[in-house]
């Protein structure tokens, strides 16, 4: 598997699934199982039981549901063009030995 074409930081937007349409900013990146965790989509609820934390104060202790970004799959997401703001897909062009991305759209540099 290559090097993700998406990082942390990146403005993207969701083209499949539930959340289809919405954009948002990439949290963190899972490369391993090629994920993505964006801000504010793909939301999944767990129902966490409220457990006592040792010198914690009442607060801390507390359960309920609690919502939270999942992952969503690198290939349902597609990073926004910086230059017109919408999708775009992303190349790989080398300077000196080093990888620049480039949006496939506008050929604007992401980095």
């Amino acid at each position: 598997m290559g090097a993700m074409k998406i990082r942390k930081g990146d403005t993207v937007q969701v083209v499949s699934g539930k959340d289809r349409g919405k954009s948002g900013t990439v949290l963190r990146v899972d490369a391993a199982k090629s994920r993505v965790y964006v801000e504010g989509l793909g939301i999944i609820k767990r129902h966490i039981r409220p457990s006592p934390v040792p010198g914690a104060s009442a607060e801390q202790t507390a359960g309920g549901v609690i919502a939270s970004e999942g992952p969503i799959h690198v290939s349902n997401v597609s990073l926004i063009d910086p230059k017109d703001g919408k999708p775009t897909r992303v190349g790989i062009v080398r300077e000196d030995g080093r990888r620049i991305r480039v949006a496939k759209r506008s050929g604007e540099r992401l980095d």
